[in-house]
């Protein structure tokens, strides 16, 4: 009998791919978050002050690697179309609640601006919606990143509200968190739905 995916492997659109991220790309992605320490460090509190040791990146991208098989979390790398260069990393996260998955994404210094955070953004709401068969999904950015906002805006995403003092930035300050989501029923007239994507499970199969 055939069975449901539970999840999207690898997501594909004529502009990226998005994967879940493997060993083999550890060295590559470290030397991607150094160059774009200070782009990054405004809004990604994990972000180090020096390149980051090769075996920490590697034991991070495994255990990626294992909450996505134990569909725990959903951590995917952004890549060129050749699958060859890192644009950014980008995710599907469990911590909003039963039945409902989080968008999170970040891209390079170097492609802001060309709309790529916005069709990665659509393609993993998409998947959420018709892979994971979620009821919601959400996007949470800080009050300060107008670039995600207007990304959640323009697939359609409501604003809820904002929670304060929520987001600790690299430096320790406390930030307030805009909170955006979108519900199935909302889902099929919104920008995200016709997102131009295949999607295939973890044995290549094509499932969207």
């Amino acid at each position: 009998m055939k069975t449901k995916p539970i999840a999207a492997y690898r997501i594909c659109s004529s502009r990226f791919v998005l994967r879940c991220w493997e060993p083999r790309d550890a060295d590559a992605l470290r030397h991607v978050v150094d160059e774009n320490r200070e782009h990054l460090r405004p809004w990604m509190p994990w972000v180090h002050d020096t390149l980051e040791p090769l075996e920490d990146v590697l034991q991070r991208l495994r255990e990626f690697r294992a909450n996505f098989d134990l569909d725990k979390d959903y951590v995917y790398g952004i890549l060129d179309p050749t699958d060859t260069v890192i644009y950014g990393s980008s995710g599907l996260h469990r911590r909003g609640g039963e039945g409902s998955l989080e968008v999170g994404y970040w891209v390079r210094k170097d492609v802001v601006g060309q709309g790529l955070g916005t069709a990665v953004a659509a393609a993993l709401t998409r998947a959420a919606f018709e892979v994971n068969g979620v009821h919601r999904v959400g996007i949470h950015c800080d009050v300060a990143n107008a670039a995600s906002a207007a990304i959640a805006r323009k697939l359609g995403f409501i604003e809820e509200g904002i929670l304060r003092q929520r987001m600790r930035r690299a430096d320790g300050v406390l930030r307030d968190e805009m909170v955006w989501t979108l519900l199935a029923d909302e889902y099929r007239a919104s920008a995200a739905a016709s997102a131009p994507i295949e999607a295939y499970d973890v044995l290549g199969r094509r499932i969207l």
